[in-house]
């Protein structure tokens, strides 16, 4: 079964980041925000595998993000 879990992408100088909110400690970074998306992927379905080997709850995704305009 495939889950759609949300990730927040922080930019910074030298590449960027990022971390889900459904998935807490699952983080990565890369250069790129193609090969970050990529690790996240690869991160969380890590994460999620480790928890059910340990037999621990999987995470659900409930976290859904938006934006808003404001006026600059």
């Amino acid at each position: 079964m495939t889950k759609r879990y949300s990730i927040v992408i922080e930019h910074g100088p030298d590449g960027c980041s990022a971390y889900s909110p459904d998935v807490p400690g699952c983080v990565a970074a890369a250069k790129t925000e193609r090969e970050l998306r990529r690790l996240m992927a690869e991160a969380i379905a890590f994460h999620i595998e480790g928890l059910r080997v340990a037999g621990q709850p999987l995470p659900e995704p409930t976290s859904t993000v938006d934006y808003v305009h404001v006026a600059a």
